[in-house]
């Protein structure tokens, strides 16, 4: 018999990516296998590799699609057959999340494990809804109550005892025994008018709040029509979110953004937006293969610098400049290889991104096109191109059609060199759940950056319309793409990052 893998049962917070503590993003990495909630949020879920494998076990109130019986086999399971296994848990495993009944049988069986906290809900989503906890004026004390029945039916919940605390009380799955809970309060000797608030989905852009009082909390919930995940909190602190209120109030506040960029490249984009307070969706619709061995590299690597009195090196994009500049180092070349020709060496960059690849390994671009597309770069640069120049075009094998012909037709030669391709992404765990967003418009846009992320994502999503998605475009390629499926198509001033963010601040302001 084989090793015993080893499970790590780590809190996820209860939602905001942003919540997740270092080591549960490390095991992210580092598991073989990750059994999830359903309570794992989307934008969670976007930042595990998708060569990981996945089992959903759906456990939700009311949807259990895997019994906790089933859920504790499972570990056991895939532990013994020798894996790194991660339990992936909304909250905080040990506060109400059943940890200890996951660890009964991994015990049992001599199961190596260990045991990682996350953000509770129970402190994250009051300090979301603008709700200390605690407050010198108000409360000294707080407590945490599962609403949730006992195998029997039954709650044992001491409202008299609570009542005497005088702290605040939150409630964790109380929601539908919320009229049960608050008739005991009151039956307990608590003042009907006693401050109490329902937070709908806290921390994530869907969050609400329903703050009144004990008395007709319920009849206003009824009316807001507000739903589960949820927590119920009663305590006079629940008068301070109309004070402390913040997470809304951010200019992206509420507003969730899918973004289809490859997750390096898409980085800065996913970083500005978080800043803004949008939480943000990660669904790389394409992923690039460098292209090794390479004969038409090879060719450039003992040929450039000898073909003309000037010589350009144009890069379409930052991972273009990655990979050109990581197979000439396995080449055991570097770019005093270039200069030390006949030629004089000049490069051109398709736009700031790219010119600040470039930049990192100590070259400026002699060249940046006022409108950063394949279409604009090759129309300057024929212009600025001396007489007789060789131009030696580095990017993807499917590259833009738009950026040879100027060249070629002010009669300068070019080589066109293929250094990675792209292959399109299915992200089927995660596609199901976008899609249910989609269709609820729970996604207020989507980000494309190239024409290739547009067929991605339709060859993802495989949506049967696509006409109620607001597509964010870094340019008119890029939109021509997205109009073939009707989408709502916004572009960009200029063909960058930064132009993306304010047009999307633009539109989606309230």
């Amino acid at each position: 018999m084989g090793k015993n893998g080893k499970v790590w049962l780590a809190g996820a917070g209860p939602g905001d990516a942003g919540l997740l503590t270092v080591k549960t993003k490390q095991l992210m990495e580092e598991a073989d296998v990750i059994v999830y909630d359903a309570l794992i949020s989307a934008e969670i879920l976007s930042q595990i590799p998708d060569e990981k494998e996945l089992i959903h076990v759906g456990k939700r109130c009311g949807n259990h699609s895997a019994s906790q019986e089933q859920i504790n086999e499972i570990l056991l399971e895939e532990a013994k057959k020798g894996k790194e296994v991660l339990r992936l848990k909304g909250g905080d495993p040990f506060i109400f999340g059943r940890g200890g009944e996951e660890l009964e049988l991994l015990a049992k069986h001599q199961i190596p494990f260990e045991v990682v906290p996350g953000v509770t809900s129970a402190s994250a989503v009051p300090a979301y809804a603008g709700i200390p906890l605690t407050h010198r004026d108000y409360a000294s004390s707080f407590h945490v109550i599962t609403g949730h029945p006992r195998k029997d039916g039954t709650r044992k919940i001491d409202y008299a005892s609570l009542v005497q605390l005088r702290g605040t009380l939150v409630f964790l799955m109380g929601i539908s025994s919320m009229k049960e809970i608050l008739k005991g309060l009151i039956d307990a000797g608590m003042d009907k008018s006693t401050a109490a608030a329902v937070l709908e989905k806290g921390t994530l852009a869907e969050q609400r709040r329903i703050v009144s009082t004990i008395e007709k909390l319920a009849e206003d919930i009824k009316k807001a029509e507000l739903g589960t995940p949820a927590i119920l909190l009663v305590g006079e602190v629940c008068t301070l979110a109309d004070t402390f209120h913040w997470a809304e109030d951010r200019p992206l506040g509420g507003k969730q953004i899918l973004i289809t960029r490859p997750k390096q490249a898409g980085l800065r984009l996913a970083e500005r937006l978080r800043r803004l307070g949008a939480q943000v969706i990660e669904l790389p619709s394409i992923v690039t293969e460098t292209i090794s061995p390479n004969p038409a590299l090879d060719e450039i690597f003992a040929h450039f610098g000898n073909r003309a009195e000037e010589e350009w090196i144009i890069f379409t994009s930052p991972i273009g400049v990655q990979v050109f500049f990581e197979q000439m180092s396995q080449s055991k070349l570097d770019i005093r290889m270039l200069c030390q020709r006949k030629a004089k060496v000049r490069f051109a960059a398709i736009g700031s991104a790219t010119e600040r690849a470039l930049g990192t390994y100590g070259i400026c671009a002699d060249l940046v096109p006022k409108v950063y597309s394949a279409g604009t770069l090759g129309k300057e640069l024929a212009v600025q191109a001396a007489s007789g120049s060789f131009v030696t075009a580095l990017r993807a094998a499917e590259g833009s059609q738009e950026l040879l012909p100027p060249l070629k037709k002010a009669g300068i030669s070019v080589d066109d060199v293929p250094l990675y391709r792209t292959y399109y992404k299915s992200h089927r765990p995660l596609r199901e759940k976008i899609s249910s967003m989609l269709d609820a418009g729970e996604i207020h846009a989507v980000t494309f950056t190239s024409a290739s992320t547009v067929r991605g994502f339709v060859n993802t999503m495989k949506l049967e319309n696509y006409s109620n998605i607001l597509a964010i475009c870094i340019g008119e390629q890029t939109g021509r793409e997205a109009a073939k499926h009707s989408m709502q198509i916004r572009i960009a001033k200029r063909a960058a990052i930064d132009s993306m963010v304010d047009l999307i601040e633009q539109e989606l302001k309230e």
